[in-house]
């Protein structure tokens, strides 16, 4: 391949409305362009590094038995009824109708499709099985951003298995546990895997693999202890306990009242009030499908979205505005509280499980009550983890400091459950002869995210720096003196012999100059450099320089196969 005749659209400066470093630089290093917000077109060394990464993935995915397969894009909204998903996907789903006037989606999992495959499979000793495909997904997303990191056309490996019981379920669990391990190892990303919610996919055993990075947009909380690591939606810690001599010191009969005046805040009643936020209770009041509930954590404590519907099920979720608040409660925010509540659902954490002796709004403006006892004074119908952890907490584990960082999601997998199979009723002969309905997992990966955060991971102030693995080349050869006939000639044999030993290579033969060129090859990340210049033709030798360290050595001529091949061939095995 040469570079003259390959599209490389580099830019010298960094575009203006590109903030991850992944973003700026693959539009710099001419890898991608957008179309429109959340949809970009691949340029050639995209999809060169696209491809290696597809395969590195397929390679794994084969190693643990798992067969390829290529479902339809396009489906029919009826089979997203059934499984009860096409209400809960709301706006991000991609809705259509063909000129039949049939009401179609466009695909953003592929569950539903595959459950229906299933149904051909008549006997357990069908099973397990494991069907996986490599295909563009659509996501309306509402704030696509960062490049190929939040985008609403995407290519995604999702696979899918079938299992007769639980155990076989873990087993398969297991394997996509171990295949994605290597799949991350071998991309260069260093992916952690963290406890996760399952969220609109449904099921358990959720596990997510999480990059470190400033732009993630998920925060991580973390044990360097003992390795305990959780999405913060689903992260948990150990909190101290409460004193129950002091419960009991501040315990009254029946909750007392007193004016709070200008009392707005859980600071301003601590403030002003004696009342620590650790021995508040907050009140927010959300309207969970349609009905409006409150959700009491502790003064101190921050709730976690993800949780509450996580513990309730609920698939629309919002805060309740201001006047619906007090069209039911009669008081604004800042005086809210759960005490002789019964006619509104109540769920609460389980931080405040058990205290008396508490602060919460009377739901009266400008009024509280000290000396509550959750249990005896509010109706409690749940209880649930809903809090956020934070930085500093005692890990659940091991007891040492939890830290909390942000991190990119390269990978998602599930155990499903029956949730589909139920949904679709597939059913298979059993040992017995009896039905019996197979037990489903679900692993995705988003290859072009996964592209985006080897870049986060890989790079510095001059550009890009592939893992050998994905590089869209493993070496340039770079003529310094194009216009030169003898060293263009010598460049032209080099490449040739690097072809010939099975070096996957590219030639940069513009007649740009040699700094140019230099900058360029350092902006799109190639492993390896080979300058043939006039200096080195006179000697007999030509520059070899590793982009990663920026370490340049001085081969003879007639050895630079054998040294670029070993070279290029530690690269790749280091990767693996």
């Amino acid at each position: 391949m040469r570079w003259s005749t390959m599209h490389i659209p580099t830019l010298r400066e960094d575009p203006a409305d590109a903030g991850a470093p992944s973003h700026r630089l693959l539009l710099r290093a001419g890898y991608i362009r957008q179309l429109m917000a959340g949809h970009y077109s691949l340029l050639p060394l995209a999809v060169r590094v696209r491809l290696k990464v597809i395969q590195v993935i397929r390679e794994e995915m084969n190693r643990i038995g798992a067969q390829e397969v290529l479902m339809p894009t396009v489906h029919p909204a009826e089979l997203w009824q059934r499984s009860g998903r096409l209400e809960v996907m709301g706006e991000e789903m991609f809705r259509l109708r063909d000129r039949k006037d049939a009401e179609l989606v466009l695909v953003m999992t592929a569950e539903e499709v595959v459950t229906t495959l299933a149904n051909e499979l008549t006997s357990y000793r069908e099973l397990p099985q494991t069907w996986y495909q490599i295909q563009t997904k659509y996501r309306d997303e509402p704030r696509p951003k960062a490049g190929l990191m939040r985008v609403r056309e995407f290519t995604m490996k999702d696979s899918y298995s079938f299992d007769l019981d639980a155990a076989g379920l873990d087993k398969s669990f297991d394997a996509h546990h171990h295949a994605y391990t290597t799949i991350f190892e071998r991309l260069g990303i260093p992916a952690i895997p963290v406890v996760a919610s399952s969220g609109a996919m449904g099921g358990s055993g959720s596990t997510e693999f999480m990059c470190p990075s400033e732009i993630g947009e998920d925060d991580i909380v973390y044990s360097r202890e003992c390795g305990y690591a959780a999405n913060r939606e689903k992260a948990t810690s150990r909190l101290a306990q409460a004193d129950p001599a002091t419960d009991a010191t501040l315990a009254k009969d029946a909750p007392e009242r007193f004016d709070t005046p200008g009392v707005r805040t859980i600071e301003d009643l601590a403030q002003r009030f004696d009342a620590p936020a650790d021995r508040q209770v907050k009140t927010l009041v959300y309207v969970l499908d349609g009905t409006l509930t409150l959700v009491l954590v502790r003064g101190d404590h921050g709730l976690e979205e993800q949780k509450l519907a996580d513990a309730t099920g609920a698939v629309a979720i919002r805060p309740a505005a201001a006047e619906e608040i007090v069209a039911v409660l009669g008081a604004a925010p800042g005086s809210l509280g759960a005490v002789g509540v019964t006619e509104i659902p109540v769920i609460a954490d389980e931080a405040l499980r058990g205290r008396s002796g508490m602060v919460t709004g009377a739901n009266l403006n400008e009024v509280h009550l000290r000396g509550v006892d959750v249990s005896r004074d509010i109706a409690v119908g749940r209880w649930a983890d809903l809090r956020t952890v934070l930085a500093g907490e005692a890990c659940v584990q091991c007891g040492s400091p939890l830290e909390v960082f942000k991190g990119i999601e390269v990978g998602h997998i599930f155990k499903l459950g029956y949730k589909y199979t139920d949904a679709l009723d597939v059913t298979v002969s059993g040992p017995d002869g009896k039905p019996v309905k197979p037990i489903m997992g679900c692993y995705g990966i988003g290859v072009e995210r996964a592209m985006a955060a080897i870049v986060e991971v890989h790079h510095d102030a001059k550009g890009i720096i592939w893992p050998a693995a994905v590089a869209p080349f493993d070496v340039v050869v770079v003529v310094a003196q194009q216009n030169d006939p003898a060293v263009a000639e010598a460049g032209e044999q080099a490449y040739r012999r690097l072809l010939d030993a099975g070096v996957d290579v590219i030639i940069d033969d513009r007649t740009a100059r040699a700094g140019e060129k230099f900058s360029d090859a350092e902006l799109v990340g190639i492993p390896l450099r080979i300058t043939i210049g006039k200096r080195g033709l006179a000697a007999g030798t030509a520059e070899v320089t590793e982009r990663a360290t920026g370490e340049t050595v001085v081969v003879p001529f007639e050895d630079l196969p054998g040294h670029v091949t070993k070279a290029v061939a530690a690269g790749i095995t280091a990767s693996r």
